[in-house]
């Protein structure tokens, strides 16, 4: 699940960043969420795809 969420997040990211700049800081502080989230999940020895 959150592995989806940060290819998504990285898509929308790419594409604030070419049409949209000012978006394109708001989607790349999720992004960065998303990957420390993950990184906590592998850290923790969870499932990080679950």
């Amino acid at each position: 699940m959150l592995t989806t969420i940060a290819i998504i997040l990285l898509i929308l990211w790419l594409i604030g960043v070419i049409a949209l700049p000012s978006i394109g800081g708001l989607i790349y502080i999720l992004l960065v969420v998303a990957i420390i989230l993950f990184l906590i999940r592998i850290i923790r020895g969870q499932n990080p795809v679950k």
